[in-house]
C-alpha cells in the first residue's frame, strides 16, 4: 500500500514526550489517528479527531489490533523502565512484553511498523556512527532495545511486514523529563538559582529537537516501506557545554555554570554523533 492510501496511523506510547509532538506532526496530514496509553486520563487534552485507546503492552490482548481500529500503520515509541539504562528490567521484562505485543498486532494484519531504537544500540563506539556498524551495546536497555529489532526481523520471515527502525540520538524539547538536561536548567533558572551543576561539558553528543524528530518519524512511517534500520540524528556533533551555553544565549537566561561537579557517564564514548547521510537520501524521496 503506497503512503496517498494510509488511512489510519496508530501511535503507542502516544502521551509521552514524543509522543505528543508526533501527535500534533500528524495533525498536519490528512491521516486518521489513534493513540493508544496506558493511562487515558493523560490525552484528556487529545484533539477531537484523535481516537485514545487505552491500553496495556504489560497485558497485551488477542483484540489488540482491532481496538487500535485495524491501522495501516503503527508508530511504536512506547517503552517503560526509562531512565535506568542499566536495570535488567529491560531484557527480563520490558523485551517479552514488547515482542509478543507487536507479534499479535503483526499476526492480525499489521503490515505496516515503525520502532523506535536507541544510539544506545552502538555501545561504546566512537565518532559518527553509520548503521551499518555493528551493535555493540554496553547497557541493558541497548541490549533489549537492538533484541527486540533482530527478533522482529526474524518475525518478518515467518509474517512479511515492513519495518523501519529509527536510532533515536538525543531528543530535546517541550515535555521533557525532569531529569534531563534541559528541563533541570530551565527549572534552575525559574527557582533563581545561581549556580548550574553539570559534567564537565566537553563530550560530543548529537542533539536534535523533538518536533523535528517526530516530523521526520511520521515521514518515514507514512512511507509504509522496508525501511530497515536508520539514524535520527543531527549528524552535528556538539559539546554538552556548547549545548547548554546555547540555551541560555537563546532563552537569555542568566546562570553560572560549574562544570566538572558530576562525572561522566560510564555507558557512553566521550565523542560520538549520528551519521545522516541514510535519513537524508531516504527524505529526497518523494
Amino acid at each position: 500500500m503506497g503512503g496517498n492510501t494510509i488511512t489510519k496511523v496508530a501511535v503507542t506510547g502516544a502521551s509521552g514526550f514524543i509522543g505528543r509532538h508526533v501527535l500534533a506532526e500528524l495533525a498536519c496530514h490528512p491521516v486518521e489517528v489513534i493513540a493508544a496509553t496506558r493511562d487515558i486520563t493523560k490525552l484528556a487534552d487529545a484533539a477531537s479527531n484523535v481516537h485514545v485507546v487505552e491500553l496495556d503492552l504489560a497485558n497485551p490482548q488477542p483484540d489488540d489490533y482491532q481496538r487500535l481500529h485495524k491501522p495501516d500503520v503503527l508508530i511504536h515509541l512506547a517503552w517503560a523502565g526509562l531512565p535506568n539504562y542499566k536495570s535488567l528490567y529491560h531484557f527480563e521484562t520490558e523485551l517479552p512484553r514488547q515482542y509478543l505485543f507487536l507479534h499479535g498486532l503483526v499476526q492480525a494484519g499489521l503490515h505496516a511498523l515503525l520502532v523506535t531504537g536507541t544510539c544506545f544500540e552502538y555501545g561504546m563506539q566512537s565518532g559518527a556512527l553509520s548503521e551499518d556498524l555493528i551493535p555493540l551495546p554496553c547497557t541493558a536497555y541497548g541490549y533489549a532495545k537492538n533484541a527486540l529489532r533482530r527478533q522482529l526481523e526474524f518475525l518478518r520471515g515467518t509474517l512479511p511486514f515492513a519495518l523501519t527502525w529509527t536510532r533515536l540520538f538525543y531528543t530535546y524539547g517541550a515535555g521533557q523529563l525532569k531529569n534531563s538536561l534541559l528541563t533541570q536548567l530551565n527549572e534552575a533558572v525559574a527557582r533563581g538559582e545561581t549556580v548550574f551543576n553539570m559534567s564537565g561539558g566537553e563530550q560530543l553528543r548529537d542533539y536534535l529537537p523533538v518536533t523535528e524528530v517526530a516530523a521526520v518519524l511520521v515521514n518515514l512511517a507514512l512511507r509504509q516501506k522496508e525501511i530497515g534500520v536508520v539514524n535520527v540524528c543531527s549528524g552535528k556533533p556538539i559539546s554538552v557545554r556548547d549545548l547548554v551555553e546555547g540555551w541560555l544565549k537563546d532563552n537569555g537566561w542568566t546562570i553560572d555554570l560549574n562544570p566538572g561537579y558530576y562525572d561522566y557517564p560510564d555507558y557512553e564514548p566521550m565523542a560520538f554523533w549520528g551519521c545522516r547521510r541514510r535519513l537524508n537520501t531516504i527524505l529526497e524521496q518523494p
